[in-house]
């Protein structure tokens, strides 16, 4: 027998070592993060903290990047607001444990497999809300009105819609644009003056793309939106679904490091490919990662 099929570099054995080889590398990059970096640079939540600092006459005095920077829709603020009322330490906590939930169920028995992936990980330390909008995108597609949150928070994975409009899903479409708009349409009633705060403090600087106080990944939006639309398109009529987070990831307003987290959609979205029904990815249901395996080779 020759030896070269037991261990080249396509044989199951080699990819089985690669893959779990690649799963502690990140594995230890997390421990690395919440056992080393946050004793000694305080950082952990640093993004959780807008989130509970907000000032809700002036949420958008701090810019993109800096410490307590918000940059979200009005509507959001509003729904974060309540969170001051509660000590900073339970917040962060709390909050953590949803991000942590979230990753779980988008995880499920692979959830160390989607966690050793590095911006899960930094996701999970800084505290922001990519997790979070990776659950919508997977909700968005028995339950389009989950995208509301896409387009209220970050806005411009909000390119993901265009996955309904390719494939004529007019009815989906039309839900995640009412609900959307009717929530913006009572935010405009009850705070105008935040939305011309948000639209000028907020849009224009990452439009125009002003210096931030971290590091991102340097090309700006008008070059990535098209290409995320296009990709998008492209994923409707080949019926590829994975293109909507991925589209959804390059069309954020800033590309940070974390923000890759959005990709952990990728999985539930994998195991549809693989036969499993609706219920089985939207509800929750226990995944085999046999099945999934093939889908993400």
């Amino acid at each position: 027998m020759d030896v070269t099929v037991l261990t080249g570099p396509r044989s199951p054995a080699t990819r089985r070592a690669v893959r779990d080889g690649l799963v502690i590398a990140g594995l230890l990059f997390g421990a690395y993060l919440f056992l080393v970096v946050a004793p000694v640079s305080g950082t952990f939540g640093f993004d959780a903290f807008a989130y509970w600092h907000l000032d809700p006459s002036a949420p958008y005095a701090q810019s993109a990047g800096g410490l307590g920077a918000f940059t979200y829709t009005p509507v959001v603020a509003r729904l974060f607001a309540p969170f001051a009322a509660l000590p900073w330490p339970t917040f962060l906590w709390l909050w953590t444990a949803g991000l942590i939930a979230t990753l779980i169920w988008l995880g499920w028995r692979s959830t160390l497999v989607v966690l050793a992936f590095p911006p899960v990980a930094l996701e999970l330390y800084h505290g922001n809300v990519h997790l979070l909008i990776a659950a919508a995108i997977v909700l968005g597609f028995r339950w389009p009105a989950a995208w509301a949150f896409v387009v209220l928070t970050k806005v411009t994975p909000g390119v993901g819609l265009v996955w309904f409009a390719v494939r004529r899903e007019w009815r989906s479409l039309a839900i995640a644009a009412g609900v959307t708009g009717a929530l913006v349409a009572i935010s405009l009633v009850l705070d105008l003056s935040l939305w011309r705060a948000w639209l000028s403090d907020d849009i224009l600087k990452t439009a125009t793309g002003a210096p931030l106080d971290q590091f991102s990944f340097g090309v700006p939006i008008w070059l990535r939106l098209p290409a995320a639309a296009l990709l998008v398109a492209w994923g409707a009529r080949t019926d590829r679904a994975w293109t909507v987070p991925v589209a959804a990831t390059l069309g954020l307003p800033i590309l940070w490091p974390s923000g890759f987290a959005i990709l952990a959609a990728l999985w539930p979205i994998a195991a549809r490919r693989r036969g499993l029904t609706s219920d089985d990815i939207v509800l929750g249901r226990p995944i085999d990662p046999e099945l999934v395996r093939p889908a993400l080779a």
